[in-house]
């Protein structure tokens, strides 16, 4: 694998500093890792951890949407330390795990892929499903699964063991955002305390319409399970000079929260960062979280990040590539 061009990529932001709202590792602090500008990790590109041509499962020759998540004290009898689920996005896509027992890799593909398929009798019949995230939920002491398919609609699945799950609901429809709506998918899920909401969780998105924009939504629930959605943007596609804006991740720090989330690459591929404020109401857009390197790997794009931490140091899981002709990539802070 060829290093990337850029090597002293950074984060930068104005007066802030955030860490993962949810340690994928579990482990249960946040890290203290060297900042870059503003107080983040300079995150760095390690290695990458999936490439489609080595899976077995590979219907398309393309995967997206990495969600890492730590197994211990959550899973008995774990494949690994890490479940890394993702998945390809072209029909008929296909939730999928690979496991292992360090955030650098390596990960071993789960024999019997895809974990969740299009066609679950009698839930579902689609021409795809992707977009994999999965949530601890303390509460039930499960993995919850948030996936879309068709692009209209997200849903939720539920899981002891983060292998077998079970069909839950609809938690996100077109038909829950204003007309003209035509996507509403991407979705991550984060346990985030807004009191004034009676929320315990909330939900970041990607909302399309007829312009052909895209931009970030978000959402708000107190069980996980059943939502109430802003009915305007979070991010709008405009606020930050892009075409479109979508993979949002959450990051809180110092009683702040922020939204990271990539634009397209005509839009210059890199992942941005906006603060939101711990209820909200801010709309601080700050800049470039991570500058995605003009060489291999990113090749000019980065999308979808997840994060975590493995023995205190952070790492950030993302694509990395084209859109549909990337990999699956690791960086540390």
């Amino acid at each position: 694998m060829t290093e990337p061009q850029n090597p002293s990529r950074r984060i930068f932001l104005r007066g802030a500093v955030a860490t993962s709202a949810v340690l994928a590792a579990g482990v249960g602090t946040a890290p203290s890792a060297a900042a870059a500008p503003g107080g983040f990790p300079d995150y760095r590109y390690v290695r990458t951890l999936l490439t489609p041509s080595q899976l077995k499962y590979n219907p398309t020759g393309e995967i997206i949407f990495p969600c890492i998540r730590g197994t211990a004290g959550r899973i008995a009898g774990a494949l690994g330390r890490y479940y890394l689920y993702y998945a390809p996005h072209d029909a008929p896509g296909g939730i999928c795990l690979a496991y292992g027992d360090s955030l650098e890799g390596p990960f071993t593909e789960y024999p019997a892929n895809p974990l969740v398929s299009r066609t679950w009798q009698p839930h579902y019949s689609v021409s795809h499903v992707s977009s994999p995230h999965v949530l601890w939920n303390e509460d039930a002491k499960e993995m919850w699964l948030y996936f879309h398919g068709e692009n209209t609609t997200t849903r939720l699945a539920r899981s002891k063991d983060g292998i077998t799950f079970t069909y839950d609901k609809v938690v996100l429809s077109t038909s829950m955002m204003p007309a003209g709506s035509t996507e509403t998918s991407y979705a991550r899920v984060f346990a985030h305390n807004l009191p004034s909401r009676n929320a315990r969780y909330v939900m970041l998105f990607m909302l399309n319409n007829t312009t052909n924009h895209r931009d970030i939504a978000w959402g708000w629930s107190p069980d996980g399970r059943n939502w109430t959605f802003d009915q305007t943007p979070l991010v709008r596609h405009s606020d930050v000079g892009a075409v479109n804006v979508g993979g949002p991740h959450l990051l809180t720090r110092n009683g702040s929260a922020y939204v990271v989330y990539n634009k397209d690459k005509q839009s210059g591929g890199d992942l941005m960062i906006t603060e939101v404020g711990n209820d909200f109401t801010r709309r601080d857009h700050l800049g470039v979280f991570y500058n995605s390197a003009a060489g291999a790997p990113d090749n000019g794009r980065s999308a979808a990040p997840s994060f975590g931490t493995d023995g205190g140091v952070p790492y950030m899981v993302y694509e990395a590539g084209e859109r549909l002709a990337g990999s699956i990539a690791v960086a540390r802070g």
